[in-house]
Parts: C-alpha cells; structure tokens; sequence
C-alpha cells in the first residue's frame, strides 16, 4: 500500500473515530439532560407540595391532605387539597416566595387561587425576579374558607429545550461533515494507468509485456500497442485467467474519460487477439454474458 493510501486509511480511521466518540458524547449529554431535567422537576413538585402544607398549617388545619400535585402545562402547576380552608394573602405570598427561593428557575412566576365550583379567580399576584414588575394586590384581606386549588405558572426559561434541540441538530451536522470528510479523503479508483504502476512488464507465457513503452516482446519480435490497447491488457495482465466483466472494461478505459463506447471494445479485443496470436497458449476468450479472460496455458 502507497504512503497515500496509509494517510487516507489512517484519516478515515481518526474520523470514524471522532464521529463515533462525538455522537456517543452527544447521546449521553443528551441522557444526562433528560434525567436532569426530570430530577427538576421532581424537586419542583416536591416545593410545591410543601406550599400547600404550609398553606394549611397557616389555616390552622394541620390533619387534612395535600393532594398530589398536578402538572396542567408545560410549565403550570395545580395544588390541591382535601378539604376547604381560609388563607392570608400576605401569608400565601411570603409561604411561596421563601420556598420558590430554593428553585433557581422558579424566581418568575404567577400564582392564581381558583374556586373549586366554577373556576372562578379568588386571588392571584404575579412575583418577578425584577422586583418592580411584582404585582401582589390586596395583601391585607383574609380570603374566607372555600375549596381552593392554587396554580403556578412558571416563566418559560427555555435552556433545556434549546440545549437538547442543539444537541439533536449536531447528530445530522456530525454525519454531514463525516460524509464530506469522507468522500473528499477517500482516494478515486485509481485508473489503471501505466505510468502508475510500479512494476511496468509482466511475463505472459513465452510474451513479455512492457506495459511502460506500450510493446510486446514475442520470440524476439517487437510488437507496438496503442494506449488503449495497453490499457485494455495491461487490466487483463494483473488478473491472468481471471473473467473480467464488460462493464469494467468501459468504465475503467473510457466512461471514466466522459466517452461512452459500444461496439469499440470488441474491435480492441479483436486487435489485442491478433497481437498475441504468435503465442498460442495466450487467448483472449468471451465469457458469455459476462466478459473477457486472459486466458494463459502453462
């Protein structure tokens, strides 16, 4: 193998590499996220559980039920709870302030009292992490006892939803820029040319074939080949008794030129044929169907 060919070898190897190490980093970052995130969330509602705890010990009720916490929205909240109860405003206000603390995400967020019944708004305010955008309205006034349920609405941070969108983009930009790398460092098919060969004259029987000067040496005679015609047998030479197909033989000496050929490879053949016809134990036969095989007889 040429110096070349171990540097684009070596080169795809250092990309499948690095493609694979990128996308196992980015599915595990993007594992990690989700687990992160559901951990939020859970400590969320665990907050959230705990307002509604303290709400009813506010209330003097210290025995009924916080029911599960619902989730209603992609960032809304509901607290329930067992039975109907009465609750301070500024109490309610400072319950959730103090405990929304230990959210870092949590410091925006909009809290609504509604009436079991109909759903109906007995008290709302709106906390900001920019003090002067609160809104916290008739503090003073002891709401009367009802069923409630409390929601919470949190402003939208928008960070995981991002990151894991970044991370989804980069599996496709990965395998783009594998597939360009890929097919800029992979080497075209080299033709079989003879000023690219190493080694320029091969021994076919009793006919020596110098494929560097376009001659073959049959008992002494010197017989002068055409480049197509080295080309053409300069294939069969690296693959003696082998059959090579038809459509090699086009792509390989003319397609690749941007000439497509018909019947001009049988009138190569048919040259080739006669050029070794002083070694009888060379051929050139047709394999229906197939192609050619340089035929050699030991």
């Amino acid at each position: 193998m040429s110096d070349s060919q171990n540097l684009f070898s070596g080169k795809r190897k250092y990309l499948f590499g690095l493609a694979l190490l990128s996308f196992i980093s980015v599915t595990f970052a993007s594992f990690s996220m989700a687990d992160s995130n559901d951990f939020d969330i859970s400590k969320r509602e665990i907050l959230l559980r705990r307002i509604g705890h303290e709400i009813l010990l506010q209330s003097g009720d210290s025995e009924s039920r916080v029911l599960p916490v619902k989730k209603i929205a992609e960032n809304e909240y509901q607290i329930r709870f067992e039975k109907e109860f009465s609750f301070q405003p500024d109490s309610l206000v400072n319950i959730t302030q103090r405990l929304l603390a230990k959210d870092p995400l949590a410091s925006d967020h909009v809290v609504t009292i509604l009436n079991c019944g109909d759903s109906s708004v007995a008290y709302g305010y709106a906390i900001s992490k920019n003090k002067k955008e609160d809104n916290v309205p008739c503090i003073g006034r002891i709401q009367p006892k009802a069923c409630y349920v409390i929601n919470i609405k949190f402003k939208p941070t928008g960070i995981n939803v991002a990151k894991s969108g970044y991370l989804l983009a980069g599996l496709p930009f990965l395998a783009l820029v594998g597939f360009l790398f890929f097919r800029s460092v992979t080497p075209r098919k080299q033709k079989t040319l003879p000023d690219s060969q190493d080694t320029n004259t091969f021994t076919l029987g009793s006919v020596l074939f110098d494929a560097k000067n376009r001659k073959l040496i049959i008992n002494k005679n010197t017989i002068d080949l055409t480049t197509t015609e080295t080309r053409v047998l300069l294939i069969f030479a690296l693959s003696p008794n082998e059959t090579i197909e038809r459509s090699r033989l086009q792509k390989e000496i003319w397609e690749d030129e941007g000439v497509i050929v018909g019947r001009s490879l049988d009138m190569f053949i048919s040259k080739l044929r006669k050029k070794l016809e002083l070694d009888s134990n060379i051929n050139i036969v047709v394999i229906r169907g197939k192609g050619y095989k340089l035929e050699i007889n030991a």
